[in-house]
């Protein structure tokens, strides 16, 4: 074996995007960043809740903390918490309007599973 033969590194796959919106999310989050929330940025985060562990929170910021990630979408900003990456990874984030509810919906590849009410997953 060569010298420059043992120095290669194997070809690494890319990862998917952390999170990405549909044209749902997208929309209704325009319109937030126009209207009521306007102004600020959202932060997705993971935090610990409900039966299964794990839940995803939304909370409203006036700026990026140092920490986190920043995803560009459909001409939008996000801001993903640090801590909440590896639990993301491949994350679609989407706005779903249905007969007395409407909402943020997250469909996460990672997830394990959930409870029985939704509120929270595992991986």
């Amino acid at each position: 074996m060569s010298v420059s033969e043992t120095n290669k590194f194997p070809t690494r796959r890319s990862l998917p995007p952390l999170l990405t919106l549909t044209d749902a999310a997208a929309e209704r989050l325009r319109g937030l960043y126009a209207n009521a929330e306007q102004g600020k940025l959202l932060r997705v985060s993971v935090g610990t809740k409900g039966c299964s562990g794990m839940s995803y929170v939304m909370d409203w910021v006036q700026a990026p903390a140092p920490s986190d990630e920043v995803i560009r979408d459909h001409g939008l900003t996000v801001l993903i918490d640090r801590k909440a990456t590896l639990f993301l990874i491949g994350t679609v984030m989407d706005y779903k309007v249905e007969k007395f509810s409407a909402g943020f919906t997250f469909e996460n590849p990672n997830e394990k599973g959930r409870c029985g009410c939704g509120e929270s997953f595992h991986i």
